[in-house]
């Protein structure tokens, strides 16, 4: 069994500022800071891809636009979701971000909404604005999910197995538990950033990248679920097995198989790449 570190996570303290307390900086919002950033990079070094039909500009917008996105409809989609007891308790506590408590698939529609407003905007194809993010957001998701670790939260059941991290419960004892965060960062995160990365390489019929991205990520996050512990405020949904995220990402998956069987049964080019 491999013990918890108790990582602060409180990241850097600064102040007290003008009397109104100390600036804290957490490790949760570093964690979204490394993913905006790193969205922003892979974006810049695919737009730069010969035959592109995305500038540096769009790039820029495409990035503030999805922030946006992710930040308020994550938000928004936990307290629908998961939070609505904590809401109640204190309406003010919709803004405290850094104590945890953002849903994936709240900002997931979040960043439809805003990829839909950008295409609008800068006049391009709404499918292809989404194929042009799908392949981006996987390090970002690696990088959340170690944010749930550092603020201990999100585990999963007990184990036996040897990489089980040692979590005291309500009497203080140390119970091996499943790092279930850990396991989110590996599928959702890194796996799906691999995949969608060399899937987007090269050109593929329009929506297959949203469809293998929405595919990808869902199965990954079924699979945890089945050792990830559901919030205590919700509980199972159905006996003792059917959770909240099982519920939300079941949909993701169907769509996303959909999405694929669609984009190449009909092979529709993408307008991400100039037809030379």
């Amino acid at each position: 069994m491999l013990i918890y570190p108790h990582i602060d996570p409180v990241a850097i303290s600064i102040g007290p500022i003008a009397g109104v307390g100390p600036l804290r900086i957490h490790w949760y919002g570093i964690m979204y800071l490394i993913g905006f950033t790193a969205a922003w990079w892979l974006a810049k070094r695919r737009a730069r891809v010969a035959g592109s039909t995305w500038n540096a500009l769009d790039i820029d917008d495409l990035i503030f636009y999805s922030a946006m996105g992710v930040i308020l409809g994550g938000r928004l989609g936990w307290c629908l979701f998961y939070g609505r007891d904590v809401i109640a308790e204190n309406w003010l506590n919709l803004f405290r971000v850094w104590d945890g408590g953002m849903s994936f698939h709240g900002g997931l529609l979040g960043v439809v909404v805003a990829a839909m407003v950008f295409a609008r905007v800068k006049l391009k194809n709404i499918p292809d604005v989404f194929d042009f993010l799908a392949p981006l957001p996987g390090i970002g998701i690696m990088a959340v999910r170690c944010g749930n670790f550092i603020n201990g939260e999100l585990w999963g059941k007990p184990t036996d197995l040897p990489w089980g991290v040692g979590v005291p419960n309500a009497l203080g004892e140390l119970v091996a538990r499943h790092p279930s965060q850990l396991y989110e960062a590996a599928l959702e995160g890194l796996v799906s950033f691999v995949v969608l990365w060399w899937f987007t390489s090269t050109s593929r019929p329009r929506l297959s990248p949203s469809g293998l991205f929405l595919l990808v990520y869902g199965c990954g996050r079924f699979v945890v679920e089945w050792v990830r512990l559901p919030d205590s405020n919700i509980g199972y949904l159905v006996g003792n097995w059917l959770t909240m995220g099982m519920l939300l990402t079941t949909p993701m998956i169907l769509i996303g198989a959909g999405m694929l069987i669609y984009a190449y049964q009909y092979n529709v080019s993408s307008g991400n790449m100039s037809r030379l």
